[in-house]
């Protein structure tokens, strides 16, 4: 159990690190809620203690030797530490995931860059889609297939997330879009983060990446509907408010360099409201075939590394199979864009 004086240091420093998160987490049950905060506290503190330091190499080894004392059983004296060694406990989870995290930081530490955008999945899944296997082992979940697709929704985030930031990421002399994306339109990297400038290129490369997310986010979405049913508002929730940060980059016109896109309360209130209906609408529907997708090659020791059973127990087999999910995911993808736009249409009429 965690003790409740740590889990109220946690859930402060969600409250002022992530709203995102902060404003999701409030539709899940406490059992997964709880520890859900003590995991996102000592993700927040990984992030900080890279971001927020000179010495970003000296900081991932620090953080190496607090896990290592986490999974021994013995702590640090910290609130952070404690609480989530209490989960680490309690859930079994699996060392990888938090080490996933943890080389994912490294990279960050390296000043690593990616040629392909499967590198940027690389790194996406590391710092991302890991913490999305995380939350499904404190939901009790261990199925492959809904395991791949809390990846997928992990890597839609984090490029979102990339897509927003890349002007805060120029200032600090980070890049994660493509380099192959920037040789391609005829962009040098070093020049632009010498001189960061929202220009027509930059604005189709972020374009580019968020229609990627949008795709991930749909393909997440079949295995939302595989969690327990208490579980799937916040998730869903999750889902919808980072998907909108990215609409919010489209109405900036992509300019991700001058302007942080953001989402007001008031948005965030109606996905909570939206995601509670949806939440209440997938317990009807039968299940998608798009569940039964491979996880993204990226991701897939982390499935492995978690699941109770093997992805290669995939009920649509091999060959065909997957060509026709894909073209399911794009018909799926298409059709709830399509009524997304309407459900926004409504929703800028009632706010």
């Amino acid at each position: 159990m965690i003790d409740p004086a740590d889990l109220k240091h946690c859930e402060d420093s969600i409250r002022t690190g992530s709203y995102s998160f902060h404003a999701a987490s409030k539709l899940l049950p406490a059992r997964v809620r709880d520890p859900a905060l003590a995991l996102y506290a000592f993700c927040r503190l990984t992030d900080d203690a890279v971001d927020l330091t000179h010495d970003k190499s000296a900081a991932v080894l620090m953080l190496g030797e607090r896990l290592d004392l986490i999974y021994r059983g013995q702590p640090r004296n910290a609130p952070c530490d404690r609480a989530f060694a209490a989960v680490v406990d309690e859930f079994e989870m699996p060392r990888t995931l938090p080490e996933a995290l943890l080389e994912g930081m490294a990279w960050d530490a390296m000043g690593r860059r990616y040629e392909t955008l499967s590198g940027v999945y690389a790194y996406s899944a590391r710092v991302a889609a890991a913490v999305g296997v995380m939350m499904a082992v404190l939901m009790r979940v261990r199925d492959p297939h809904a395991l791949a697709r809390a990846c997928d929704l992990g890597v839609a985030m984090q490029l979102t997330n990339i897509a927003r930031d890349v002007g805060e990421d120029a200032a600090e002399g980070r890049f994660y879009l493509p380099l192959q994306w920037m040789a391609e339109i005829g962009l040098d990297v070093d020049e632009f983060l010498a001189r960061p400038q929202p220009s027509p290129s930059i604005r189709r490369l972020t374009q580019k990446l968020l229609s990627d997310a949008n795709r991930l986010y749909f393909r997440s979405e079949p295995g939302v509907a595989e969690l327990p049913f208490a579980c799937r508002p916040g998730i869903f929730a999750a889902r919808h408010i980072y998907a909108a940060i990215g609409r919010e980059v489209r109405r900036a016109d992509y300019d991700n360099i001058t302007r942080r896109a953001y989402t007001s309360k008031g948005q965030k209130l109606g996905w909570l409201i939206w995601s509670a209906a949806q939440a209440m609408a997938v317990t009807v529907m039968p299940r998608s075939a798009v569940l039964y997708g491979k996880p993204l090659p990226e991701c897939a020791y982390l499935v492995d590394a978690t699941a109770t059973r093997r992805p290669s127990d995939n009920p649509w087999g091999e060959g065909r199979a997957g060509e026709i999910i894909a073209i399911l995911a794009q018909l799926e993808a298409r059709e709830r864009a399509r009524r997304g736009a309407t459900l926004e249409q409504y929703r800028r009429e009632a706010i």
